[in-house]
C-alpha cells in the first residue's frame, strides 16, 4: 500500500468523494497518517459524506479546500457498506417510480451521502425529463433529500466502469478527472483507422485516450511527410506508405515498385 509522509497542515489530497462522485481536494489535521485508497470522512455539502484518497497534490489548487474530519474507523466503514445496501434497495423503488410515471430514464447508479441524509439517483435519457412529480413521490418514500443528476453516456461509462480496448482499466476511471472535447481530426493526426468501431470507446464517443495522446503525436510527426504524400528520394520518386512516427521511420513504395526505408532524425 502506498504511503504518504505526514507534511503538516499543508499537505493536499485529492479524494474521490462517494463511490461516484467527482475528484476534490482536502487537508487534514498533522499526525494523521494516510494511504492511498484509505477512506476518510470530511465536511462537505451542509453534511458529512466519505471519501477515498487518490493521490497527493503537487501544484497549486485554486478552488477551497475541503477538510478531513478523520480517517474513516472501521464503525464508519461498516456503515459505508450498509449505505451500499441501502442504496440498493432504493434503486428497486426508483424503478417502480419510473415505470409508473412512464418516464424515459434509465437508472445507472444510486449512493447514499454518509449522513444518510440524501440520496443521488444518476440517470441517462435522450431528452429533458420532467420528473417533478417523481421527485415528490421519492421524497415520501424515503423522507430525505432526494438528487436526481442527469448524465451522459461518458459518464455512464465511468461509473459502471469496463475495459477499454486496450485491455486496461478505462481511462475516465484510472486517471482522467475532466473529460475533453475529442475531435476526428486527432484520429487523423494519429494515423489511426477512421472505422468508428476502432476508434469509439464503451460509451459509444471517440476514445478519451486520442485527446491526452495528441499533443504528443504532434510533436513526434514534425518534420516527418504524411501518409500518401509523394516525395522524391536518393533512389527515385515514391510514395509514403507508411509512417511510424515513434521510431521516425518512413516506408515509401518507389515508382519502380520496390519499398525503401528511410529515417528521419
Amino acid at each position: 500500500m502506498e504511503q504518504f509522509e505526514d507534511k503538516g497542515k499543508n499537505v493536499i489530497y485529492e479524494v474521490r468523494l462517494r463511490d461516484f462522485g467527482p475528484h476534490i481536494y482536502t487537508t487534514f489535521p498533522e499526525g494523521i497518517t494516510l494511504n492511498k485508497m484509505d477512506y476518510v470522512i470530511l465536511e462537505y455539502d451542509r453534511g458529512l459524506e466519505y471519501g477515498q484518497v487518490i493521490s497527493e497534490v503537487n501544484f497549486p489548487i485554486r478552488e477551497p479546500l475541503k477538510k478531513i474530519i478523520r480517517k474513516a474507523t472501521e464503525e464508519d466503514i461498516k456503515r459505508i457498506k450498509e449505505n451500499r445496501e441501502k442504496a440498493k434497495e432504493a434503486r428497486g423503488i426508483f424503478l417502480e417510480k419510473v415505470k409508473l410515471h412512464q418516464l424515459t430514464m434509465k437508472l445507472v447508479k444510486t449512493e447514499y451521502s454518509f449522513d444518510n441524509k440524501k440520496i443521488i439517483f444518476y440517470f441517462t435519457s435522450e431528452g429533458r425529463v420532467d420528473f417533478r412529480q417523481l421527485l415528490k413521490d421519492l421524497a415520501k418514500v424515503f423522507k430525505v433529500r432526494i438528487e436526481l443528476r442527469q448524465i451522459g453516456v461518458r459518464d455512464e461509462a465511468k461509473l459502471t466502469g469496463g475495459l477499454g480496448p486496450c485491455g486496461k482499466e478505462l481511462c475516465c476511471i484510472s486517471f482522467l478527472k475532466d473529460f475533453e472535447p475529442v475531435t476526428i481530426k486527432m484520429a487523423k493526426e494519429e494515423n489511426l483507422s477512421l472505422n468508428p468501431t476502432k476508434i469509439s470507446g464503451l460509451c459509444g464517443r471517440l476514445m478519451c485516450c486520442l485527446a491526452f495522446e495528441y499533443e504528443n503525436y504532434k510533436q513526434l510527426s514534425k518534420g516527418l511527410p504524411h501518409e500518401g504524400e509523394r516525395i522524391h528520394t536518393k533512389e527515385g520518386k515514391g510514395k509514403v506508405i507508411g509512417v511510424n512516427v515513434f521510431t521516425r521511420k518512413v516506408t515509401v513504395e518507389l515508382e519502380d515498385g520496390r519499398q525503401i526505408q528511410l529515417e528521419y532524425k
